[in-house]
C-alpha cells in the first residue's frame, strides 16, 4: 500500500489512536512504515504540547500552505524554526521578513514624498 507523502516541514493535523487532537508539523518521514515523526505544537491535551511525536499516514492529513503575510506571522515563524534548529527555514522566513520590511519602506518614502509635496504646505508659507 503507498501512503500519503509527508516532507519535512508540512504543517498537518490528526487525532491519535487515542482521540486526541493534535497540530504540528513534520520534523522527519519514514515512508516504509509510513509514519511520520511530529513536534506537536496544539493540542487538546495540554501535556502533548511541545512533545515529538510518532504518527502513523492514516492518522494524519496536510494542511493547506498558507503564506505568512505579516511581520508579526514571521516573527512568531522565525521563532518556531530556532526552536527546532532548522536553518534553512531560519533563512527562508528571514529573507522573507526582510522583503516585507523593505517594501513597508518604501511605502513609507513614497507616503512621506506625498504628503510633503501637498499643495497646502506652500501656501501656508506665503501667508
Amino acid at each position: 500500500m503507498v501512503g500519503k507523502e509527508f516532507e519535512k516541514g508540512e504543517w498537518v493535523r490528526g487525532r491519535l489512536r487515542e482521540g486526541e487532537l493534535i497540530h504540528g508539523y513534520v520534523e522527519s518521514v519514514n515512508p516504509e512504515l509510513e509514519i511520520n515523526k511530529v513536534t506537536v505544537i496544539k493540542s487538546d491535551n495540554d501535556q502533548l504540547i511541545g512533545k515529538v511525536i510518532w504518527i502513523g499516514d492514516n492518522f494524519v492529513e496536510k494542511l493547506p500552505t498558507v503564506p505568512a503575510n505579516s511581520e508579526t506571522e514571521l516573527l512568531s515563524l522565525i521563532d518556531i524554526a530556532l526552536l527546532n534548529k532548522d536553518e534553512q527555514w531560519f533563512m527562508d522566513l528571514s529573507e522573507q521578513l526582510s522583503s516585507i520590511k523593505k517594501l513597508s519602506i518604501d511605502k513609507k518614502k513614497k507616503t512621506d514624498l506625498l504628503i510633503s509635496g501637498n499643495r497646502f504646505e506652500n501656501s501656508d508659507s506665503k501667508q
